[in-house]
């Protein structure tokens, strides 16, 4: 595990000497600002969340440097990572959403469907009534990037423009003053944003940080460090030989194991989860490239996948998700996929040379894996047809044959800051102060290693997915620094996190909130003259929610959690046994809920939708009649509810926004008096409603019998 703190003096000595450096040659009358060209706010990565924070800042007035070390915008979001990757999506606002809102109009146009028609593209996971689409072609969303960013002549953006990691960063009395690229571009700005995958520039500038897994005892998580225990999904199957010669140990391990894994449960490690890329390819023969075998092919990478499927495995290790035009984004699935375990520790310290050869080697094995699946003879013959069916597409990534230009970085450097996010947090046992966006993501590391189980086999260590939390707040403090180190960085996307609450947190929307928040930060620091660490937290809450972010999540903590009908007393009847029309939609997105799931409207189709609930065949005496709802800010605050007694009607309007007032997620509609052998009918409807409406259980509780 590195972990650069005060006690850590490589770096922060030659950041020390160029400080000093700066400050002779200010004594002397020469200024290294002086010479640089000068902006508001410089921004160093041109990630999605580097772009949310260049459009934010520049729509509050100020001039922005967007700086991005390579030849392309928007990071994974336009490097194949299509299938947005969310959690929530009504934890999603500001200008993240308003760029899946720009994807679903581009989709609009007829002009935007090559190889098929809008009617034949199904994702179960896209529901076309929604206001925006989370599922998109990487060069759509580098072109929406690109034309967002033109809208705006105070954004000036810099591309193939590397920062001088070693003497790049000047700072006098812990606020940064320029910084210099590797080609002498000089920028000097109020305040700087680091938005990289890698944390490049808060390292150049003696930020704390750390690269791989804390233990468990440092934040008193029990996800973080070690995970053998958790690591059942994406598995090896048991009884796969881990060495050269089966069974014989002396011969040796196979490639990409570990011989001093696992460690200690728990314990923290300098390791990384598993990088890869995330695959754009088609079934459309006419935009098809096959899958090639890369130059030095070495079929003994793959010895380890051949043993895993003569030890029983059946399944294509990949998942590929749809995308519009025959295209999907492709992960990595199961025990040997596309992820290159062991092979990202050296990414986040590595030069941009040996970045490179990382880079390539990551090209190397994942062409090898997709050209060995499609065509190896110890492939199974049914999962050969099936990969062989798929190419890279001719019209994506084309200077790279196909393959993304973007390594799908999980993790690198993570800032320890004036906050670090946490397992806790995920949980909601701490809750962050001053919350400028919202995560609602599971809490996700895929494999770190692999290494011989006490049974002698291979296995996998790493994996970890626990949810079941609802979304929630971020920090403002996790975006900044410690005080004493930097004055003027604020960083959206290497923030203050530990490794398993990253995992929850490092989604592409999420970091277009963050980057958006970031930016509001700096605009009204510099509008006030003070320090972002000064930031009063109220005007920069006021204006976070004026531009549509999302800061809090009202589901009250006794609510969370899904109720078990089965424990309810006197009767109920879930959506299921519901007589419905119009159109439902199931979810699960917001907890709280009766059961399996809730229903809502999708804020459409107004007046067409009802739910009606019969209750036959009462004892006489006098019932309460209560309803469940999950609450949210996009709920209608004006649902109708009619109660039905016998022939008689009573009607009032529900407010859903307001989390329900009983125990057990419900309301109280109303108590009622039935005859004996009576009959309550309770009827929900979406006419003239406001926002989203939701139905979930009705529960008929007596109040006392008829004496």
């Amino acid at each position: 595990m590195i972990r650069m703190e005060r006690h850590d003096q490589g770096p922060r000595r030659e950041a020390a000497v160029v400080s000093l450096l700066i400050v002779v040659l200010m004594f002397g009358g020469l200024n290294p600002a002086a010479s640089a060209r000068q902006y508001d706010v410089v921004i160093y990565g041109g990630t999605s969340g580097g772009i949310a924070a260049a459009i934010q800042a520049a729509t509050m007035g100020r001039t922005v440097a967007l700086v991005e070390p390579g030849l392309h915008l928007g990071g994974l979001t336009s490097g194949g990572l299509g299938a947005t990757d969310i959690g929530n999506k009504q934890a999603i606002g500001g200008l993240s959403r308003e760029f899946y809102q720009r994807v679903k109009k581009h989709y609009t146009q007829p002009s935007a469907w090559t190889v098929e028609q809008p009617n034949a593209y199904t994702n179960r996971r896209q529901d076309p009534r929604e206001d925006a689409m989370w599922f998109f072609e990487p060069h759509v969303a580098e072109a929406i990037f690109r034309a967002w960013l033109k809208e705006f002549a105070e954004i000036t953006v810099f591309e193939e423009e590397r920062l001088n990691r070693l003497q790049g960063v000047s700072l006098i009395d812990g606020t940064i003053q320029t910084l210099r690229m590797e080609s002498g571009l000089e920028l000097s700005g109020q305040i700087f944003i680091d938005a990289t995958y890698e944390g490049d520039l808060l390292a150049a500038a003696g930020v704390d940080y750390i690269v791989g897994r804390e233990p468990n005892d440092r934040y008193d998580e029990t996800l973080n460090g070690i995970q053998t225990a958790y690591a059942r999904h994406h598995q090896l199957v048991p009884g796969v030989d881990p060495f050269v010669v089966p069974g014989k140990p002396e011969s040796g391990l196979l490639p990409g194991i570990d011989p001093a894994g696992p460690g200690v449960e728990g314990d923290g490690d300098h390791r990384v989860q598993a990088y890869c890329f995330r695959m754009c390819v088609t079934d459309h023969q006419d935009n098809q490239v096959p899958f090639q075998k890369p130059e030095g092919y070495d079929e003994r990478a793959y010895e380890l996948l051949f043993r895993n499927f003569e030890a029983g495995a059946k399944t294509a290790p990949w998942n590929p998700i749809m995308m519009p035009n025959r295209k999907t984004d492709a992960n990595n699935n199961r025990g040997f996929s596309t992820d290159f375990i062991g092979q990202s520790y050296r990414w986040a310290e590595a030069s941009y040379e040996e970045r490179e050869e990382i880079y390539q080697k990551h090209l190397r094995y994942q062409q090898g894996l997709m050209w060995t699946l499609a065509n190896h003879e110890r492939v199974p013959s049914a999962i050969r047809s099936e990969i062989g069916r798929w190419g890279n597409c001719r019209d994506e990534f084309q200077a790279n044959g196909g393959w993304s230009h973007q390594l799908y970085i999980r993790e690198a450097r993570r800032m320890i800051g004036s906050e670090v996010m946490n397992q806790n947090h995920c949980q909601s046992r701490q809750v962050a102060e001053r919350p400028v966006g919202l995560a609602a993501y599971t809490m996700d590391s895929h494999h770190v290693q692999r290494y011989v189980n006490d049974s002698g086999m291979a296995q996998n260590e790493g994996d970890v997915q626990v949810g079941g939390f609802p979304p929630y707040p971020v920090g403002l403090g996790s975006l900044l620094p410690k005080r004493s180190q930097c004055k003027n960085l604020i960083v959206p996307v290497c923030l203050s996190a530990s490794h398993i609450a990253y995992g929850s947190i490092r989604m592409e929307p999420v970091f277009m909130v963050l980057g958006q928040s970031a930016a509001t930060a700096a605009c009204l620091a510099m509008e006030t003259q003070v320090d972002l660490h000064d930031l009063p937290y109220e005007p920069l809450r006021k204006r976070l929610l004026e531009d549509g972010q999302i800061l809090s999540w009202n589901v009250p903590e006794s609510e969370r959690g899904t109720v078990n009908p089965k424990k309810l007393k006197g009767w109920w009847l879930d959506t299921d046994r519901a007589e419905l029309r119009g159109v439902w939609l199931p979810s699960r997105s917001v907890d709280g809920f009766v059961g399996n799931n809730y229903l809502h409207d999708a804020d459409q189709g107004k007046g067409q939708a009802t739910a009606r609930y019969i209750f036959s065949k009462l004892p006489e005496g006098l019932y309460s009649v209560r309803f469940a709802y999950t609450p949210h800010q996009n709920r209608a605050s004006n649902v109708p509810v009619t109660v039905t007694v016998g022939e008689v009607p009573s009607s009032i309007l529900v407010n859903q926004k307001a989390p329900p007032t009983l125990e057990q997620a419900f309301i109280e509609i109303g108590q009622y008096n039935v005859e004996k052998d009576g009959r309550i009918e309770v009827r929900v409807s979406n006419e003239s409603t406001d926002g989203f409406v939701v139905v979930d259980a009705i529960w008929i509780l007596p109040v006392r019998p008829k004496p």
